[in-house]
């Protein structure tokens, strides 16, 4: 009944369907209507199949489970779709679509439910998805008349419900009262039937008898004859059972079929062909639940058992099921086994069974094989089709369809070739097949046609299905879509010319153009430029702002050089923060100077990036061919040589390559591969510059300066190689080294005398990030046997700016273990109050820059508006300010006594300078030591 009526309801749902589509056509987004429409197409196609299918269906293949599992999931979808209306096609702001869309929707749903109603579960798998979530969405939205709607719903669904419960009580009721009745008219039938025999049976029997009595007499003769004759015939029959018996037992042993009798009283089972089934001895099986029983597999064990419960009940006559057994080898075989009962007791009870058995184990094993291979085939992401002799299609797979767009229906019975696709390749299918008729397969790049018209590349390989005579009688075909291999392709092919960054040419793609621009060049007699651009100070950016705005400056650079880059020149980066620009036109000397000042100026422009006003300068190198150079790689080295010395000269500028910048260049490559040697030698020399104490005229202090004694040029300022170091990376080498050699001289005149002084080392930030920095010092100090207390390292504002981690925690562990820490260069910086309450400072020292103009006559002019007045009233503040803070002050650069007098006046703790001495080896500064403990002598003033 449930199967009977199913189709009516969803028809009720598509006429719904149609009708609220066309309420809310206007305002609801047409892929979602139309989506929704199909759904439910789907479902009443999808509906009337089953209802089909099982209509076809043998009575016994109708109790399986599933016909009444696909029942209940068709309500479920059924009930979603409708539940679908409130929850997303009607607009809740809208009650002139809402009151005819849901009361049509309602009813609908009512009825539906109403149908389903005698079946309790049929009704609850349709009403809860169709009236649940649309009850519960109205309830939670914010719309005044939503909740009312909601309210409505509840209502509605309440009396449905109670409603269903007596239309399903009421209907199981009438069903067991009918069943009752028809089973007690069937008895009366079946005793007035049975009643009406035996009456006409007694009649029969009596004149039977009667007549058999009259004739008994007459046929005694006829008697005997016929006993004879029966006799006879009894003779031949049973010849003729032995004959069939024969034949049956030839039959089961070419089957391999095994017949079994099993007796349920005494659980004695006759079974033949039990070694061919079970691999064991006929006289191994003769009791089905101590022989055979335990052979079962644990799986197949309730589908046996219900299967045999089913049949001793008589739900079905007979029956035939597979399952697995265990074999005497100890595998799992398959075997199919049918039986029924032919002897009962009174009361119904099965007396005895007979059935048939055999091994099915290699047709289970080529149906999964079959089954796979559809698997395979459906589920490949190749489109595979077979075709017959003639090259038109008999099969395709699911992947055949997504590439091409053709469906199944659509695609079989058609040749596989399209004439005018067959135009667009070299070889047409028929060349293909006669090929194929020899080498049985090919493989090659092909123009495919898909549905749409758009032609796409395919790889395909064809292959030939011959039968045993060797006549061809299957083509087989698999190709793949090459599109999104060509559109990968042509994306690597950008990736590998392009920046994936800035969209500009990259380094690779650059090479290829400029090689190109000089051939030209070469040809024509034409010259041509090369501007190389580099940013300034790009790194700090890059490191206090971070990489996302980093990336988006570059990306605004870009767009402002491709803004000034006429299409006759080619702009391309290299790397981070460099850019190069081939000059195609326009390359004298006033023109390119003319382009390098464009460049600049737009470069300067401010720059608004994530609420961050940046303003960049940038640092230009030129170079011509063939003027400067005669090939690629040197016209590229010049460039960078000629932006390397506008970026030294302080940048925001720009230089042509010279023979002089050249010689420049390569003297700074070779003193850089000289210091790495100087550094494996030890051919770097410390000297110390002694601070004086102004209270007492005592030297305490001195500051270790790094010499190099360069075997061919002599002793080396450290202005000429410190800067190589640092940006080599030998800085860390070489800070270490000098680290290393004054804590031992500082160790010697702790020990030895002739008295104790603290020397301070400048350090560089690149020391300072190194994590374990602070480690390295303390065991410096312990190999020099000098306490910490004696070393002052001298840091420079820019490092208190670091944001790095390991800078913080080095500082604060150098500070833990005793050693002084002093500002060098105070004022010249990022001058701020707020690291010298962060950072555990002990001393400032002032740059000479504010010292060189001070002498006796500062005082008296402080009210001046000269320079001299300003450096007076800054070292001034500076004292006053590092003494509020406790911290030490040493002036640096002191070379006059007036200066000295300044200092001395406005209470400078220590000086240091050409005044009070030059920089002296650690053997000279001994000596001027010994000199001071003895004379004590004052500067004069």
């Amino acid at each position: 009944m449930l199967y009977e009526y199913s189709r009516l309801p969803q028809w009720l749902i598509m006429l719904s369907a149609l009708v609220i589509s066309s309420l809310v056509w206007d305002i609801t987004p047409r892929s979602t209507l139309l989506s929704w429409l199909g759904v439910v197409a789907v479902l009443i196609l999808l509906r009337s199949l089953l209802v089909r299918h099982y209509r076809q269906a043998a009575p016994l293949s109708r109790l399986r489970l599933r016909w009444t599992l696909l029942f209940y999931l068709g309500n479920l979808a059924s009930g979603f779709c409708l539940a679908w209306v409130q929850l997303s096609l009607v607009p809740l702001d809208n009650f002139t679509i809402q009151a005819p869309a849901y009361g049509l929707s309602t009813g609908v749903g009512l009825c539906v439910s109403i149908i389903y109603a005698s079946r309790f579960m049929a009704f609850a798998t349709f009403a809860l998805p169709a009236w649940i979530p649309p009850i519960l969405y109205l309830l939670t939205q914010s719309d005044p008349t939503s909740i009312y709607w909601g309210m409505m719903g509840v209502t509605l669904f309440g009396c449905l419900l109670l409603g269903a419960a007596f239309i399903n009580r009421s209907g199981s009721m009438a069903m067991r009262a009918n069943a009752r009745s028809e089973a007690l008219v069937a008895g009366l039938d079946d005793s007035r039937q049975q009643a009406e025999a035996l009456n006409q049976q007694l009649t029969r029997e009596i004149q039977q008898r009667r007549q058999a009595e009259q004739r008994l007499r007459e046929s005694h003769t006829e008697l005997e004859q016929r006993v004879s004759q029966r006799t006879v015939e009894l003779q031949q029959a049973g010849e003729a059972l032995q004959a069939s018996e024969a034949q049956l037992s030839l039959a089961l042993d070419a089957s391999q079929l095994g017949l079994w009798d099993w007796d349920l009283t005494t659980d004695r089972v006759y079974h033949s062909h039990v070694h061919e089934i079970f691999g064991l001895e006929e006289d191994a099986v003769t009791s089905m639940l101590d022989h055979l029983k335990p052979r079962l597999h644990p799986d197949d064990a309730p589908l046996v058992r219900d299967t045999l419960l089913k049949h001793m009940k008589k739900q079905i006559p007979s029956y035939r099921i597979e399952y697995r057994v265990k074999h005497a080898d100890g595998s799992w075989i398959w075997v199919e086994d049918s039986g029924r009962a032919v002897a009962r007791d009174e009361q119904g009870r099965v007396l005895r069974m007979i059935g048939t058995r055999r091994d099915i184990s290699a047709r289970k094993q080529q149906h999964e094989q079959a089954q796979l291979a559809s698997t395979v085939f459906q589920a490949t992401a190749e489109g595979i089709f077979i075709l017959d002799p003639d090259l038109n299609i008999l099969s395709v797979n699911h992947a055949f369809s997504v590439i091409t767009g053709y469906a199944l229906e659509e695609a079989v019975g058609h040749p596989i070739y399209d004439p005018v696709v067959q135009s667009k390749n070299q070889q047409s299918l028929e060349d293909l097949k006669n090929s194929l008729q020899t080498t049985d397969r090919w493989e090659g790049e092909r123009i495919g046609q898909r549905r749409s018209g758009e032609l796409y590349p395919q790889w395909m390989q064809l292959a030939v299905v011959r039968d045993s005579s060797g006549t061809i009688t299957h083509y087989v075909g698999f190709f793949a879509d090459l599109s999104v291999h060509r559109q990968t392709e042509e994306q690597l092919h950008y990736l590998t010319t392009h920046d994936a960054l800035t969209q500009l040419a990259n380094r690779n793609m650059f090479t290829q153009q400029l090689q190109e621009a000089t051939s030209r060049a070469r040809q024509n007699g034409s010259t041509l430029a090369l501007m190389h651009v580099d940013l300034d100070r790009f790194k700090y950016i890059n490191d206090t702002l971070g990489h996302k705005v980093a990336d988006e400056l570059l990306q605004q650079v870009a767009m402002r050089l491709r803004d000034l880059t006429p299409e006759s020149d080619s702009l391309a980066r290299l790397s981070a923060d460099e850019f190069v620009i081939i000059i195609d036109q326009g390359c004298q000397r006033e023109q390119l100077e003319h382009r390098a000042n464009q460049v600049l100026e737009v470069l300067r422009q401010p720059i608004t990036i994530a609420e961050h006003e940046l303003i960049v300068t940038a640092s230009v190198g030129l170079s011509q061919f063939p003027t400067n150079a005669r090939d690629n790689l040197l016209l590229i080295t010049q460039a960078n040589q000629a932006m390397q010395h506008a970026k030294h000269l302080g940048g925001n500028s720009f230089q042509f390559f010279t023979d002089n910048l050249q010689a420049y260049s390569l003297d700074r490559l070779q003193l850089e591969n000289q210091l790495r040697k100087a550094l494996e030698e030890d051919q770097l020399v410390v000297h110390y510059q002694p601070k004086l104490h102004l209270a007492t005229d005592q030297i305490r202090g001195a500051e270790a300066l790094v010499r190099w004694q360069h075997p061919e040029r002599g002793l080396i300022m450290p202005g000429h190689f410190i800067e190589i170091a640092e940006e080599t990376g030998m800085i860390i080498a070489l800070g270490d080294a000098v680290l290393i050699k004054a804590c031992q001289q500082a160790a010697l005149w702790y020990h030895e005398g002739p008295k104790p002084i603290t020397v301070a080392v400048n350090l560089s930030v690149q020391q300072l990030r190194q994590n374990h920095f602070a480690a390295r010092v303390a065991q410096i100090l312990e190999a020099a046997d000098l306490p910490a207390k004696m070393l002052e390292l001298e840091l420079t504002e820019s490092m208190l700016l670091e944001h790095v981690d390991a800078v913080a925690e080095n500082i604060a562990a150098l500070q833990k273990m005793g050693i002084k820490l002093a500002i060098d260069d105070f004022g010249t910086g990022y001058s701020s109050l707020a690291y010298l309450k962060r950072f555990p400072i002990t001393t400032l020292k002032i740059d000479r820059a504010f010292i060189s103009e001070l002498d006796e006559r500062s005082e008296q002019d402080e009210h001046s508006e000269d320079n001299t007045s300003h450096d007076a009233a800054i070292v001034r503040a500076i004292i006053a300010m590092a003494h509020s803070l406790s911290l030490n002050v040493v002036a640096e650069g002191v070379e006059e006594a007036g200066q000295l007098s300044f200092l001395k006046q406005h209470g400078c703790d220590e000086v240091q300078g050409y005044l009070i001495s030059r920089p002296l080896t650690g053997a000279g500064l001994t000596g001027l030591l010994l000199e001071n403990s003895e004379t004590q002598p004052t500067p004069q003033v």
